[in-house]
């Protein structure tokens, strides 16, 4: 969430910066509320003066013999306005929070102003487009046809939006996990975390899922516990309400998990194949960082998703997301985009972004200096590294020959077993 002091004393600022967004988001409430904060303060403050004030004076004045019933009534009826407005405060401490929790990062001031997708910035491209003689197939028909994907039996099983990996399909998936962990632990300095799938709600809120997007959320009516969206709740929730040292730092995870998302408002939107479906596997990096080396690590984090690409040889761009278009909780994200032949076009297959602090002051993550100085909020990252299934869906599309067969992408025959081609 957003620094309540920031807001203060920069309310113009941080205003223009939301709107930038395209938020008619109006700070007008929470900064009332932190005034009447600040006063009723003041006032108990005042309080407790004067009842120091004439404690000191209770003793000499029995000494001398005068009547203190009045100050001792006195004293009695400000104890009791005390508890009254110190109650008041914690009331309005809970609504200044809920209102943080409902305004959205500000984004970077360098990033592009827009409205939405159409206004995203192309950074760089790498790879050439697959081209083909014939009329390519799309994932989902090659899929079937190879008898690697089954949509049809995981309707049955479970409802739409939900594939079933069969055979050598299956292999290839659990293949491509395996080259991204191995990629990013031995090659890229990251811890592998194996997390829990399911997360309590202050996690969701630590992150920033709740309560912005409750609706995108699977939740277990028996307890308070979410099926995870993605790993980056359970990871960078690792360290919540604790304190690192400056050595710490940055410090890289990585993770695979099952994503589970309700795609609430999602519906007509790349609904066949692999693309947008209820539950999907994926890869992901989370970083914590110095706030000054945040925005280097962000170039890095984005280096290291690239990487994966490149081993498998499948053509992408990166573009930065202008402020119209990033996530509720980023302030600068660049998105990775794979070439989809079925779409003629790149689409979505990673999302690196940078948090700055937003995060790590819902979820209470700070570090100590090396200097034992004052603690701060360190900065928060992450990034898909990638998502399983639509990379996946990209290397059947992309490696796909003319009679049906697939390619494997060197870089996975090791974990195939050797195997170089799949086939009816």
């Amino acid at each position: 969430m957003l620094d309540i002091k920031r807001i203060r004393n920069n309310p113009e600022e941080v205003e223009s910066l939301l709107k930038r967004r395209n938020s008619e988001l109006s700070l007008e409430k929470v900064l009332q509320l932190d005034k009447i904060r600040r006063e009723k303060l003041v006032e108990v403050e005042n309080m407790k003066a004067e009842q120091n004030k004439e404690s000191k004076q209770v003793p000499q004045l029995k000494k001398e013999g005068k009547d203190v019933s009045s100050i001792l009534q006195n004293m009695k009826d400000l104890s009791e306005k005390v508890k009254l407005i110190d109650n008041e405060v914690k009331e309005i401490d809970i609504q200044i929070e809920q209102e943080l929790l409902n305004i959205p990062n500000t984004p970077n001031a360098d990033i592009t102003i827009g409205k939405s997708d159409a206004d995203n910035k192309e950074i760089r491209k790498w790879g050439e487009p697959a081209k083909f003689s014939y009329e390519p197939k799309a994932h989902w028909d090659l899929g079937v046809d190879l008898n690697i994907l089954d949509f049809e039996r995981a309707t049955k099983i479970t409802g739409t939006r939900f594939t079933m990996f069969k055979g050598i399909g299956a292999k290839l998936e659990r293949s491509i996990t395996a080259y991204m962990l191995d990629k990013h632990t031995l090659d890229h300095g990251f811890t592998e975390i194996a997390p829990p799938f399911m997360v309590n709600k202050e996690s969701m809120f630590g992150t920033g899922q709740l309560p912005k997007f409750e609706e995108d959320m699977f939740k277990l009516n028996s307890k308070e516990y979410y099926l995870i969206p993605t790993a980056e709740v359970p990871v960078t929730n690792m360290y919540r309400n604790e304190v690192l040292e400056e050595a710490d730092l940055p410090m890289y995870m990585t993770a695979y998990t099952p994503c589970f998302r309700a795609e609430a408002g999602s519906a007509g939107r790349d609904t066949r194949g692999l693309i947008r479906n209820h539950q999907f596997d994926k890869v992901e990096m989370v970083m914590y960082a110095k706030p000054e080396e945040s925005y280097k690590q962000l170039e890095i984090l984005t280096n290291f998703a690239e990487e994966i690409l490149k081993g498998l040889g499948l053509p992408y761009r990166v573009v930065e997301l202008c402020s119209g278009d990033i996530g509720f909780s980023s302030a600068k994200t660049y998105d990775l985009e794979v070439w989809m032949p079925s779409y003629n076009r790149y689409v979505e297959i990673s999302s690196c972004s940078n948090f700055e602090d937003y995060q790590a002051r819902r979820a209470n993550i700070k570090f100590r200096p090396d200097d034992k100085g004052k603690l701060e909020y360190i900065h928060t990252l992450n990034g898909s590294g990638l998502a399983v299934g639509r990379t996946f869906a990209a290397i059947i599309e992309n490696y796909q020959q003319e009679d049906g067969t697939v390619i494997i992408p060197e870089a996975l025959r090791p974990y195939m077993g050797g195997m170089e081609k799949i086939t009816f």
